[in-house]
């Protein structure tokens, strides 16, 4: 599959370091995107921790085929599905026991959306709340639910309106993340990828700050992929980039 894609991450307007972090790696059509969280910068190292991790676990497996695996496998889903899944639950593992080595680490994590594009398919792995987008035609799809308070509530009470929903107190709070515990759920999807769509995947500094509309009119409208992604980060912090920012846009081309 023939892709472009542009990436950036931003520090935002009140943060004094970023705990964001991203990574590609072009061989795999692996793309990853962390939001750490942690006193003391330990986020920064929750983030790195994870998507180093993943990007290993892809390495050895594609070096060494009879490489052993660290979790048993799926047989319900494919080969290719299970791969990332495994290289998810691993991050989750280590960060688990980064953290519980190192006292001044305790309580740290990350989530994470990670993507890897193949024979016509998109498949997606997340935990937490970072987010991927399609973009296809006139409209964008939400690909991932967030783990959060907020979806939780709204599974409940599917009538909470916009501004409800905008001012529930506890919007912020994941229920699920890497490194909170020694085992993860990790939600997969997968999905078929049509020349011409466009995939934004990103940190809740951006989907918290930007509505879905203006990210919809943005990403359909772009020529230029860094550009694009300059321009979202841009609107974020305009709109008073209370948090860490990261963006990272795919495209399939013909």
């Amino acid at each position: 599959m023939k892709l472009r894609y542009a990436a950036a991450t931003d520090v935002g307007m009140k943060r004094n370091h970023n705990e964001d972090c991203y990574a590609v790696v072009e061989a795999e059509q692996l793309f990853i995107v962390c939001d750490g969280m942690g006193g003391h910068a330990s986020g920064e190292v929750a983030s790195r921790l994870a998507a180093e991790t993943l990007i290993e676990f892809y390495a050895r497996t594609r070096q060494d085929a009879d490489a052993t695996w660290p979790f048993r496998l799926d047989k319900r889903i494919s080969e290719a599905e299970n791969r990332l899944v495994c290289g998810v639950r691993l991050a989750n593992l280590r960060v688990y026991e980064d953290a519980y080595a190192n006292p001044t680490r305790r309580g740290m994590g990350t989530t994470i959306v990670a993507t890897v594009a193949a024979e016509d398919k998109l498949y997606l792995a997340h935990v937490g709340d970072s987010r991927a987008y399609r973009v296809r035609d006139d409209a964008i799809a939400q690909l991932t639910r967030d783990h959060s308070l907020l979806e939780e509530m709204k599974a409940v009470a599917p009538e909470m309106t916009d501004e409800q929903q905008r001012s529930f107190p506890h919007k912020n709070v994941i229920t699920r993340a890497l490194g909170m515990r020694d085992s993860v759920e990790v939600e997969l999807r997968v999905e078929p990828v049509a020349v011409g769509d466009r995939f934004l995947m990103c940190s809740d500094g951006l989907s918290g700050m930007v509505e879905d509309a203006t990210l919809l009119e943005k990403v359909r409208a772009a020529t230029d992929l860094a550009a694009l992604v300059a321009d979202l980060i841009r609107l974020a912090n305009a709109a008073g980039g209370v948090d860490n920012i990261t963006a990272l846009v795919l495209e399939r081309t013909a």
